[in-house]
C-alpha cells in the first residue's frame, strides 16, 4: 500500500515532482486507518508529508553544498572530479511542492474545524425522540429549547430573505426601463 500512497502524492505534484531520492511515506501509511478514510484526512495527509520534507529540504541543502563546492572549484581553476551534480532548481521546486501541499493540507484542516465550530455553534446538540424516552442523553437539547433555536434560524434567514428583496427592489429601481422605447 505504500507504493500508491508515494505514486498518489507525486501525481499532484508539478513537473518535475519528487525525485528518485525521496522516500515512500514512512510505514507504509498504515496507522489503522483504511486509504480511503487517509486520502481525505488532511492532519494525517500533513503527517505523512512532514518526513518527505524533512528529506526534501536534507537533499536541497546537500544539492546546494556540492553545487557551491563544484563552482568554487571552478572559480580556483581546479576541475571538478565529482561528476554530474545534481540540479538545485529541481530541488528546489521538489521542497516548494512539498510545503505547498502542506499548506493546502492546513488550509483544509482549519476549513474543517471552522465548519466543525459553526455546526455546534448553530446546532449544538441532538434533540431525543420520542420513540425512545429511555435513551435521553445528558447533551441533549430539550425539544422547547430546539423549537426556540429554529424559530430563530428561520427569522434570520427571513431578515436576509428580505434584505435581498429591498435590494432588488433598489437595484430595479434606479436602473432605466427600456423596455418601451424603440
Amino acid at each position: 500500500m505504500a507504493a500508491p500512497m508515494s505514486q498518489q502524492l507525486q501525481s499532484q505534484l508539478p513537473a518535475g515532482g519528487l525525485s528518485q531520492g525521496a522516500p515512500p511515506a514512512p510505514g507504509g501509511g498504515q496507522l489503522g486507518l483504511p486509504q480511503q478514510q487517509q486520502d481525505f484526512d488532511p492532519v494525517q495527509r500533513y503527517r505523512l508529508l512532514i518526513p518527505q520534507l524533512k528529506e526534501s529540504l536534507q537533499n536541497l541543502m546537500k544539492v546546494a553544498a556540492q553545487n557551491l563546492a563544484q563552482n568554487t572549484n571552478i572559480d580556483n581553476g581546479q576541475k571538478s572530479a565529482d561528476g554530474p551534480v545534481q540540479r538545485f532548481d529541481k530541488s528546489l521546486e521538489e521542497f516548494y511542492a512539498l510545503c505547498d501541499q502542506l499548506e493546502l493540507c492546513l488550509r483544509l484542516a482549519y476549513e474543517c474545524l471552522s465548519q466543525s465550530y459553526d455546526s455546534a455553534k448553530h446546532s449544538p446538540t441532538l434533540v431525543p425522540t420520542a420513540t425512545k424516552p429511555d435513551a435521553v442523553q445528558t447533551e441533549s437539547l430539550p425539544y422547547t429549547h430546539y423549537l426556540s433555536m429554529i424559530k430563530s434560524q428561520i427569522a434570520c434567514a427571513k431578515d436576509i430573505h428580505n434584505a435581498l428583496l429591498e435590494c432588488s427592489k433598489k437595484i430595479m429601481g434606479k436602473s432605466p426601463v427600456t423596455q418601451g422605447a424603440p
